[in-house]
């Protein structure tokens, strides 16, 4: 009898230090992780490490949710609230709001603003960065599309079928499914940056507002690392102005640059038909360095 209790002592014994031993690596390494923050809070209790969770979180942003979020909780969020107070809203005149996410829209997140002057209803484009010389597609699509929605003449939109890979090469190429731009004779490349560059300011609005009640309002770059600025919130069109600021050139690697906006074949994709669409990336960090 003895002998049991004995051995269920030290089975307990064993447990209880195997359970400390767990909590004394978690702490360490929250505190590894955090400077020290996490490790104090576990001690402080709940309340404490949701506190610190909204220090961490300034670190960088992780996602569009973690930014749907804090505008959900305008009322605590300091940063929803200097948001809204861009977007031209006094917190004091705020009395509701609301986000929703819709699906393949310029806008990433739809915020709904309640005043006691009634509702508005915003669109945010999204663009979260890691580094400063990283960059973002904006849209992506088949020519066609294109062609038709920016009223496209024939002669640049058959040239563009040979550029995504969609029609085969005319005329010899260092890709034998493509052609890059210039590789087209100096006449057809002056017609294609004449299009682009009559067209400039329409085509840069589509791709970062786009069009309908869904489209964006606002444009908003948040960094996912530390440093600072970590975000900067403007209107669309004052990054329609900035990303199409800038002559339309064909590139020594024969792409196309439209102001800051650039327009290459989508590639990839294994292989797949979808490597021959039409992209066109920016790099939203540039934002963040306007004065």
């Amino acid at each position: 009898m003895a002998y049991c209790i004995y051995y269920q002592r030290r089975a307990i014994a064993t447990a209880q230090f195997m359970k400390f031993l767990l909590l004394r690596i978690v702490v360490v390494a929250l505190f590894i992780l955090t400077g020290g923050e996490a490790a104090e809070a576990w001690g402080q209790g709940t309340a404490a490490a949701r506190e610190l969770g909204s220090r961490t979180a300034k670190a960088g942003f992780r996602n569009e949710d973690e930014i749907a979020a804090k505008f959900r909780d305008w009322r605590s969020d300091a940063e929803a609230r200097e948001w809204l107070a861009v977007m031209g809203y006094d917190r004091d005149t705020v009395t509701g709001l609301a986000v929703s996410k819709p699906h393949g829209e310029k806008a990433d997140i739809m915020v709904a603003v309640t005043t006691r002057k009634g509702s508005s209803l915003h669109g945010i484009s999204i663009k979260l960065v890691s580094n400063a010389t990283g960059f973002n597609q904006i849209d992506k699509r088949w020519l066609g599309q294109y062609a038709g929605r920016w009223r496209m003449p024939d002669d640049v939109a058959v040239a563009l079928r040979k550029f995504t890979g969609e029609d085969p090469p005319s005329e010899r190429s260092r890709d034998p499914h493509r052609m890059f731009l210039n590789e087209f004779s100096s006449e057809m490349q002056q017609r294609i940056v004449e299009f682009f560059s009559d067209r400039k300011q329409a085509i840069v609005s589509d791709l970062i507002k786009g069009e309908g009640d869904l489209d964006a309002d606002w444009f908003l770059v948040a960094v996912k690392s530390a440093g600072r600025p970590r975000w900067r919130l403007v209107s669309a069109a004052e990054a329609i102005r900035f990303f199409s600021d800038g002559p339309v050139v064909i590139t020594r690697s024969g792409n196309l640059k439209i102001g800051r906006v650039s327009m290459q074949r989508k590639g990839g994709d294994g292989g797949r038909e979808t490597a021959n669409m039409l992209q066109f990336k920016i790099n939203p960090a540039l934002l963040l360095e306007v004065k």
